[in-house]
C-alpha cells in the first residue's frame, strides 16, 4: 500500500520487484496513447499505427524497414532464420538470449548449428570471433552468423565497446559473415555510453530491440534491417503464427515509449548503482559484477545460496531472482520509485541470514 501526501511518500507492505524489467505496467500516458491509436488488420499491412512504429523505428536506427513481433525471442528467431540455411553455424558468447533463454530455437527453427564463446562478462572480441570461425571442410558446418548481445544479460548489464563491434563488423565483410544484434537492453546501453542509434543501424544487418523491457512497453520487440530482409521475415513470422490483427493498440505503447522512455534510463541506471553500493560489504554478498546500466548480479557468500538470499528478501517485501545457486539478479525500471530505492537499500543493510 502506498500512503502519499504532499510532501513525502511512505512504502508500508509494498511489494518492490527487482525480478526483471519486465514487469512494469504502462503508464498513464502510454494507456492514453493506447486508447487513441487508430488501428487496422496487421496482415494485411493497414494497421497505422504498427506501420508508425516500425517506419519511426527503421528511422532512428537509420534501417530501410521494421516488423512488429510479439517478443524479442520471436525477432531473434527471425533474424537468425532469415540469415541461414539448415547446417550453418551460429557464433555467439556462451551466456547469449538466442542460446540460454529461447528454448533450442536455433536448432528448432533454423537447424542450426552454435559455436559458443566464453567471453567476458557476456562478450565477445573481433579475435574471439576470428579463432571461432570454421574452415572451408566439408566436415564442418559453415559459419553464417555472428550474433552480439548488448547489454548483455547474464553479464550484469555490460555494454560493449563500439570500438569493438567496428572490428568485428570489418572482420565479417572479410570472411562473408551476417551480423545480428540482440538489442533487448540496447537503449540502457546508447543512454549509458552516450551513443546514437544510427551508429548501430550502420554496423548491423539486423537489429532486434524490445520495447517491453526497460522501455516499459507491456508487449512487443521490433526487428530491423534492410527491405528485402524484412520482407522476407515477414514470411516467417507468419510461418511461426506470429501475425497479429488490431496489433496497433501494442503498437502505440512501443512507439510512446520509444518516444517518452529513452532519456529516462539513466535514473534506472542511477538507482542500480545505490543499490549496489548497499550491497558491498553485506555478509552475504561475496562479490558484485560491475554496474554499468539497470542490471545487478551478485555472487552469494558461501555458505549461503541465492534461494535463500531470494527467499530472505522476500519476505522483506523486495522479489529478485536467483539466476544461479549462487548469483542473484536485481532489474531496475521504471516502475521503481526513488523511495522503493530507499526502501530496498534500508532493507539490504538490515537483512541477516542464518548458514543454510
Amino acid at each position: 500500500m502506498v500512503f502519499q501526501n504532499e510532501q513525502s511518500l511512505y512504502i508500508r507492505d509494498m511489494i518492490i520487484d527487482f525480478r526483471s524489467d519486465t514487469v512494469t505496467r504502462p503508464t498513464p500516458g502510454m494507456l492514453e496513447a493506447m486508447l487513441k491509436a487508430n488501428v487496422g488488420d496487421d496482415v494485411f499491412g493497414e494497421d497505422e499505427m504498427v506501420n508508425s512504429l516500425e517506419a519511426f523505428a527503421a528511422g532512428i536506427f537509420g534501417m530501410e524497414a521494421g516488423i512488429f513481433c510479439a517478443s524479442g525471442t520471436m525477432t531473434n528467431q527471425i533474424a537468425i532464420k532469415c540469415h541461414t540455411q539448415p547446417a550453418d553455424e551460429v557464433i555467439c558468447e556462451s551466456q547469449s538470449h538466442i542460446y540460454q533463454y529461447e528454448g533450442g530455437g536455433i536448432a528448432f527453427n533454423s537447424g542450426c548449428q552454435v559455436k559458443l564463446i566464453d567471453g567476458n562478462r557476456g562478450r565477445i572480441t573481433a579475435e574471439e570471433i576470428s579463432a571461432a570461425i570454421n574452415p572451408n571442410d566439408v566436415h564442418k558446418p559453415a559459419s553464417r552468423l555472428v550474433s552480439l548481445e548488448n547489454t548483455s544479460n547474464r553479464g550484469g548489464g555490460s555494454c560493449y565497446d563500439i570500438h569493438e563491434i567496428e572490428k568485428i563488423r570489418e572482420l565479417c565483410n572479410q570472411r562473408n559473415l551476417q551480423l545480428h544484434l540482440d538489442g533487448a537492453r540496447l537503449f540502457n546501453a546508447m543512454v549509458a555510453r552516450n551513443e546514437a542509434p544510427i551508429v548501430y543501424g550502420r554496423l548491423f544487418d539486423s537489429i532486434s530491440i524490445c520495447l517491453s523491457k526497460s522501455l516499459g512497453a507491456p508487449v512487443g520487440s521490433i526487428l530491423l534491417g534492410k527491405k528485402e530482409f524484412i520482407h522476407k521475415a515477414r514470411r516467417v513470422r507468419k510461418l511461426l503464427g506470429g501475425g497479429m490483427r488490431q496489433a496497433g493498440y501494442l503498437a502505440a505503447a512501443g512507439l510512446y515509449a520509444l518516444q517518452h522512455h529513452i532519456t529516462r534510463l539513466s535514473e534506472d541506471h542511477g538507482h542500480a548503482q545505490q543499490i549496489a553500493k548497499a550491497l558491498q560489504g553485506q555478509h552475504f554478498v561475496k562479490n558484485i559484477m560491475p554496474v554499468e546500466t539497470n542490471i545487478i548480479i551478485f555472487e552469494v557468500s558461501t555458505p549461503y545460496t541465492g534461494r535463500q538470499v531470494t527467499e530472505k528478501l522476500k519476505e522483506k517485501g523486495v522479489l529478485v531472482y536467483a539466476i544461479s545457486p549462487t548469483r542473484v539478479r536485481m532489474v531496475l525500471h521504471l516502475d521503481v520509485t526513488p523511495a522503493m530505492v530507499a526502501q530496498t537499500c534500508a532493507v539490504v543493510a538490515g537483512l541477516r541470514l542464518d548458514p543454510a
